[in-house]
């Protein structure tokens, strides 16, 4: 650029140059190109790096929902950005609109466009292309472009709306993320009424889901479930409900930092049942036989000795330890770190 400011080549040479190079080279060197070389170019030089730009984007065929292999071809990545550019200098919203157009292959297309136009203080036009978005993508669309809709649905006080579109995106996934989503919009549709009535229907909603799994585990604290409960003890640890994260946890089972953090919570009111799940958590982690697990492992044992003296019960600490030494013996990395525990 500094070159071409001192030597002031043709400017439609350069134009052709540069547009070569931003559509072909590697590295994204060029990226930009007509923007950051526009002072060099001039209105001759832009002319042409427009002209070979809309020849190269007429090539181009419009994708609709359902044709996303076609998208992620490069050469179409590299022509849409250097269309986009051309069209945002303008600072014409309908000429980006159009160019983004090109490529309705995914619901964030849609949601691109909506935030274009509430960008630009086109309320309706935004709500528009938002409604437009999810009825194109109807199953698993882009939770982002939901959540601006019933965003757009709340300010117009169309709450019941807002819900409907939120509960679908409740319904795809149902996990904890997605239940605080629905409680967040649930309060700001009704308050604290609407939200017990969605907040039961969500409850519902996840146990069926989890009804007809099997049993993963004889053992209650194993870490390995293939249908767990994980989602409700998260929500009601998040509720601050332990004791029914506990009973869900029991009930189904949970990944193991959930059982830590139950466990730590339970420590003071339910030691046996910190204790319990700490023991469990022991083995599988000598058994990954590294130094990091092993003192992961350690730390565990540390808390096992604090709840069992807690409990009065230091004969049956003696002899856990000592049956987790006989039983580990070989691995004296562990055993090192065990002779520091009494």
């Amino acid at each position: 650029h500094d070159s071409c400011a001192l030597a002031k080549p043709d400017p439609e040479q350069l134009a052709r140059k540069l547009f070569a190079w931003e559509l072909r080279s590697s590295w994204e060197v060029f990226y930009g190109a007509s923007e950051h070389y526009a002072d060099v170019l001039g209105k001759k030089g832009l002319k042409v790096y427009q002209e070979l730009a809309e020849k190269e984007w007429a090539k181009l065929s419009s994708l609709k929902s359902g044709d996303d292999r076609h998208s992620f071809d490069g050469n179409r990545f590299r022509i849409t950005s250097i269309m986009e550019q051309l069209a945002s200098q303008t600072g014409d919203v309908e000429k980006l609109v159009a160019v983004k157009m090109k490529d309705l292959s995914f619901a964030y297309s849609y949601l691109q466009i909506a935030e274009l136009y509430k960008k630009n203080g086109r309320a309706e036009k935004a709500l528009e292309w938002a409604e437009k978005g999810v009825k194109a993508f109807p199953k698993r669309t882009d939770s982002r472009l939901r959540e601006f809709l019933a965003n757009e649905y709340h300010k117009r006080k169309r709450h019941d709306d807002a819900m409907q579109i939120i509960w679908a995106e409740f319904v795809d996934a149902a996990r904890f993320e997605e239940y605080k989503l629905l409680k967040h919009h649930a309060e700001r549709a009704g308050g604290a009424d609407a939200w017990r009535h969605w907040r039961e229907k969500a409850l519902q909603f996840i146990r069926r889901g989890r009804a007809d799994s099997n049993r993963a585990a004889k053992d209650r604290h194993s870490l390995w479930y293939s249908n767990d409960r994980s989602e409700l003890v998260k929500i009601f640890l998040w509720e601050k409900d332990i004791d029914a994260a506990w009973a869900e946890a029991e009930e189904g089972g949970c990944h193991e930092s959930l059982w830590r953090e139950l466990a730590t919570k339970r420590e003071a009111d339910h030691p046996e049942d910190a204790l319990a799940v700490y023991q469990s958590l022991v083995e599988p982690q000598v058994k990954q036989m590294n130094n990091d697990a092993y003192r992961n492992a350690a730390a565990l044992v540390k808390k096992i000795a604090l709840l069992f003296r807690q409990l009065g019960r230091e004969e049956a600490w003696n002899h856990y330890l000592n049956t987790l030494r006989e039983t580990h013996k070989r691995k004296r990395n562990f055993m090192a770190l065990l002779e520091r525990i009494h």
